[in-house]
């Protein structure tokens, strides 16, 4: 009996330490400069994030798909579910409903009611099927985000690939560097639209990727690792 207490005890103590050097909600970490363009990871739920724009992934619907824990995050951990609650479930009726679909690359813009989400503009993007997911998908995905905020000349932005609350088993790193090189390689189009004179000069100067305390330091790694292959 005395053995299966100590064993209960290391392992509550492990639970407990693994806890405690998760990073807080609101840590955040600048990662660099890539063409003026600062990209930075921040520990932050996309409903509680203050920024001009917010992107969000979702996949092609299935029935109780964010809510279903697990595979999804559990409520407390699950950034789309707060979304989601926020906006009285107005993400959960549209894809009920087949307006927005969750095609790949779909996209649909969202003026925020007042006292719901922080951001000022919510862009939901689609990423497919799940059964079809592959991360370098992301990349795409993140061209298209950088490409909408220019459009609408917002100076910065926040993007939440949402994988892990779907319930969807993803390389972290992976994709977090899959985005930034998108949002990057779309980023020097523009610039060179605007030397053709066939664009104005890019509006962002700033990006920044969310992610949960438990994947904090893998997204800080997978940008850090892309953004040396970004380099001119």
């Amino acid at each position: 009996m005395q053995v299966i207490l100590n064993q209960c005890g290391t392992f509550l103590l492990s639970l407990f330490l693994a806890a405690a050097a998760l990073p807080e909600v609101g840590t955040k970490s600048s990662l660099g400069k890539i063409d003026g363009v600062e990209i930075e990871v921040v520990v932050q739920s996309p409903s509680a994030q203050e920024t001009p724009l917010q992107i969000v992934c979702l996949f092609e619907y299935v029935e109780g798909d964010i809510y279903t824990s697990p595979p999804a995050l559990p409520k407390e951990l699950n950034g789309m579910v707060h979304v989601d609650e926020a906006l009285n479930g107005l993400i959960t009726d549209l894809r009920k409903s087949h307006q927005f679909q969750g095609k790949a690359l779909e996209t649909l813009l969202i003026t925020p009611p007042p006292n719901t989400i922080k951001a000022k503009k919510l862009l939901l993007i689609g990423l497919g099927s799940r059964d079809t997911f592959k991360p370098e998908s992301m990349e795409m995905v993140g061209v298209v985000g950088m490409r909408e905020a220019v459009r609408l000349g917002v100076d910065s932005y926040s993007h939440a690939s949402d994988l892990k609350d779907a319930g969807l088993s993803s390389p972290t790193a992976e994709v977090a560097g899959a985005v930034v090189k998108g949002a990057v390689d779309a980023y020097r189009t523009e610039k060179v639209l605007q030397n053709k004179r066939a664009a104005a000069a890019p509006s962002v100067t700033k990006v920044t990727l969310l992610a949960g305390p438990a994947y904090f330091e893998d997204s800080k790694e997978g940008i850090k690792k892309a953004l040396p292959r970004l380099s001119p």
